[in-house]
């Protein structure tokens, strides 16, 4: 037997169970699920990146993976949540990053967790193997109608719940804005296309180049869902919003279409990554202020133009992209001007475009989408010339091609109950078709979400549930010297290559010095610090040696209704003390009070959200599922 007492034993990737590990002996570390309200509670609170994360990505343990060396492991930690990691490791919008504990007041800048996602994707074998969780066939039939982030998230799933899965995608390739809207040297397209191809061997058939809806060569949807069991709308919001320029009245001819040298920016892209040749002018305007206004705007740099100008309606701090994103298109030449908004098209003598007028504006109080207000100044109008205009101003869903009747919103979005179907039985919608434009990650949240809610509502009870999975961990992983790394930047390519062709990608990706440099940053905030409140003697001596206030003395912990821990109610006398309690909102994981204590009553759990798969005899809701077609 080993000198020292073994407690857990990892397996090198590719690696299997031998001889050469602990003896032959297996090693069983002991592990408890839990549905309890306080254990679910205490994840949503304490780990803030998981919890913004539309996906729900388990990111303290794929981050814990990339300082262990083990990037296998930590691709399928990510890819358990959002299906392409490699791909949302280059173009997610980041919304953890934006609620990172590292990132809050005094604690430094946000950890580069986007940047980590495509080292794991990066750095795994080139034999990695890929594990999923699989059920038996339930010989159910599901039409998925688009094959965008969400249609392709709900079609990986339910296809491991057994499900057979029909894919009908109306471009010649899959992926939706993923291959169509995002370019390529932000998204290579050899790196989609593996990942797409990974979410769906597993029997989930595509038919690509076929239209569903209500013209000469679509498939009507009407026939497909009485056929199938069960169809899943996910075809996103693939038009453009109409410019909104003086004059104009419901019926007129829009401007933009009539105008030469004048395109919507969606239409732009997706004409361009469907092999049409693209050409822009000297004097590039575009109007908008997301990722696809910027992607325009860095498009035409690269076709040629000599002055690209971004003209937004409020200003450069509320652009609602990455930092980096701007930054970058800065970098190349892009300039931003802020608080204008085009209000008309001035054309030369043959219609062609020949500048755009603007009104001024000032900033105005707060909209009820978080966005600040933006006010025109009257008799501020002025002009400026330009030879192209890109209107980039957001997306709508198209709703004309349906042959059915939906019931929807005051936007035109496709209205979904809590089982995530519409108002026809057993159709189902996710995606941007439900809930407007929104990003990559929220599309793949959301397509997940749908996926459960349609196989319960199939098989007639729940067959995954979420519950907290619980795991002791044998002392801190990580030290306080690592709160001082500074955060590690993401290498570009060179300035003068940019411009040599549209698919030479920008972000080089981390080297592994600096994945593990970045890695160690991260605060771990899945890890659990308690107390033993019977073994504590109050000696102090972890509240003196904690280097912030996270150790506190207290008379009590409240509960909230929904049965999760509430607010800490501190003690400033000796005899209202009840116990000592470690604050995990403040705790930085650096385990000095776990190294001080004298009676050892300090303990480490590791705590993650989990889909628990659920047997048919565990089942607690009665079956009212679908019926199979014929």
């Amino acid at each position: 037997m080993p000198d020292k007492p073994i407690s857990k034993v990892y397996l090198e990737e590719g690696e299997s169970f031998s001889s050469s590990q602990s003896f032959g002996e297996r090693i069983v570390t002991p592990v408890r699920f839990s549905t309890d309200p306080r254990d679910i509670g205490w994840v949503r609170e304490n780990v803030p990146c998981q919890t913004a994360c539309p996906a729900g990505t388990n990111i303290p343990a794929y981050i814990r993976m990339i300082t262990e060396q083990r990037f296998g492991r930590s691709y399928e930690l990510n890819r358990m949540a959002n299906v392409l990691p490699g791909a949302l490791g280059r173009i997610c919008s980041r919304p953890c990053e934006d609620a990172c504990r590292h990132g809050w007041p005094g604690n430094g800048e946000p950890v580069g967790i986007c940047h980590l996602k495509r080292v794991a994707a990066d750095f795994k074998s080139s034999s990695h193997r890929i594990n999923e969780s699989l059920f038996t066939p339930t010989h159910k039939r599901i039409v998925i109608v688009g094959s965008g982030p969400a249609g392709i998230a709900a079609a990986h799933d339910l296809s491991t719940l057994g499900h057979d899965i029909l894919i009908f995608e109306r471009e010649r390739k899959a992926g939706g804005m993923l291959s169509y809207g995002i370019p390529e040297f932000r998204l290579p397209r050899d790196e989609l296309d593996i990942e797409l191809r990974n979410a769906l061997r597993l029997g989930v058939e595509i038919q690509t180049g076929v239209g569903v809806g209500n013209g000469e060569t679509d498939v009507s949807l009407a026939w497909l869902r009485e056929h199938h069991d069960a169809v899943l709308l996910a075809t996103g919001c693939m038009a453009a919003i109409p410019l909104p320029l003086d004059g104009l009245k419901k019926g007129d001819d829009d401007p933009v279409l009539a105008t030469p040298n004048v395109e919507y920016g969606l239409d732009f892209l997706m004409d361009l990554h469907r092999g049409q040749k693209k050409t822009v002018g000297k004097r590039v305007f575009v109007v908008g202020a997301g990722f696809t206004a910027l992607d325009c705007a860095r498009v035409a740099r690269r076709l040629g133009a000599e002055e690209v100008i971004i003209h937004l309606r409020t200003t450069e701090e509320y652009i609602p992209v990455a930092k980096e994103e701007i930054f970058e298109a800065k970098r190349e030449g892009i300039e931003i001007h802020g608080l204008r908004t085009p209000t008309g098209l001035i054309t030369n003598p043959d219609g062609s475009l020949r500048g755009v007028r603007f009104v001024q504006n000032r900033l105005g109080g707060w909209r009820k989408n978080g966005r600040r207000q933006a006010i025109a100044i009257e008799g501020s109008q002025f002009e400026l010339a330009c030879d192209t205009l890109l209107v980039a101003i957001g997306q709508k869903t198209v709703n004309d091609y349906i042959d059915v009747k939906l019931g929807l919103d005051d936007w035109g979005n496709v209205k979904i109950d809590e089982k995530g179907m519409t108002t026809v039985e057993g159709l189902f919608a996710a995606g941007d078709f439900v809930g407007g434009a929104s990003t990559v990650v929220e599309a793949v949240g959301h397509g997940r979400e749908i996926a459960l809610k349609m196989d319960a509502w199939l098989m007639g009870y729940e067959r995954r549930k979420e519950v907290v999975k619980i795991e002791n961990v044998d002392g801190p992983l990580r030290e306080r010297a690592y709160d001082f790394i500074p955060r590690q930047e993401m290498p570009t390519s060179k300035l003068q290559d940019r411009g040599k062709d549209l698919t030479s990608e920008v972000e080089r990706g981390l080297e592994l010095e600096e994945a593990f440099e970045e890695a160690k940053r991260c605060y771990l905030c899945y890890h659990k610090y308690e107390i033993d409140v019977d073994n504590c003697i109050y000696c102090r001596a972890c509240i003196e040696v904690a280097p912030r206030d996270c150790i506190k003395l207290v008379e009590g912990v409240d509960i909230n209704k929904d049965g999760t821990y509430g607010a800490l109610r501190e003690a400033n006398e000796w005899d209202k003390v009840g116990a000592i309690w470690v604050d995990n909102n403040e705790c930085i994981r650096c385990g000095a009070c776990f190294m001080v204590c004298p009676t050892k009553c300090i303990s480490i759990t590791k705590n993650e959200i989990y889909f628990q798969d659920v047997s048919e005899s565990n089942k607690t809701q009665k079956k009212s599922g679908g019926k199979a077609k014929s």
